[in-house]
């Protein structure tokens, strides 16, 4: 009897000092930093950069992405060849609006000016915006504007001959995603927007208000 007592004993001494452990383990965990870990985004596997004529009758023509679709402007204040290159796949979409000059030197003023100030609308959230000015293979010149930050168009362009024809582009993402999450996306567009203004011709004969 006496040796059922001793290993009983010894028994609850051993659950006492483990429990002893165990609270102790919890208490150090606690008191422990937590770091979070930063949070991931999908992979995102993006086609090969292949390209089309445009077809449709607009005063330019151009080479656009064949993985992306023409639509015409529905927006209210739309006006004759302003059009989207709609990613469908991406949740991206390329704004064209077009002008004609009729060698208006005066309109051909305001309409850079009016392309800035819609530029220089997102300086609030925009880290920099930072403007390049290219001559075209066909003789145009475009100014170019990135946009860094949490901004609604993160690329944004004009390109004119000065007498006659006047395009602006704008990207824009249709979804609330970060512009980090994004970014793979965002450059595979500007690509296809530089071939753009690379292949962009005028047709003369089809010049219209």
């Amino acid at each position: 009897m006496l040796k059922t007592k001793k290993n009983t004993t010894i028994k609850l001494a051993k659950l006492k000092l483990l429990m002893w452990f165990g609270l102790a383990a919890s208490m150090v965990a606690c008191g422990a930093e937590y770091t979070p870990k930063p949070k991931g985004y999908n992979r995102i596997d993006l086609p090969a950069q292949t390209y089309q004529q445009l077809q449709e009758d607009h005063p330019y023509t151009f080479e656009f992405s064949k993985h992306a679709k023409i639509r015409p402007d529905s927006s209210s204040i739309a006006q004759p060849h302003w059009i989207n290159v709609l990613y469908t796949g991406m949740g991206a979409n390329v704004q064209l609006t077009y002008k004609s000059l009729n060698n208006n030197q005066k309109m051909l003023n305001d309409l850079i000016e009016d392309a800035r100030k819609l530029t220089g609308k997102h300086q609030i959230k925009a880290y920099s915006i930072e403007e390049t000015e290219v001559k075209t293979p066909s003789g145009a010149v475009a100014s170019v504007f990135e946009l860094e930050g949490e901004v609604p168009s993160q690329f944004q362009f004009y390109v004119t001959d000065s007498t006659t024809h006047f395009l602006r582009g704008a990207l824009y993402f249709r979804t609330a995603t970060q512009n980090d999450s994004l970014a793979p996306i965002i450059e595979f567009v500007k690509k296809d927007i530089v071939h753009m203004l690379n292949t962009l011709k005028w047709k003369e004969q089809n010049a219209t208000n």
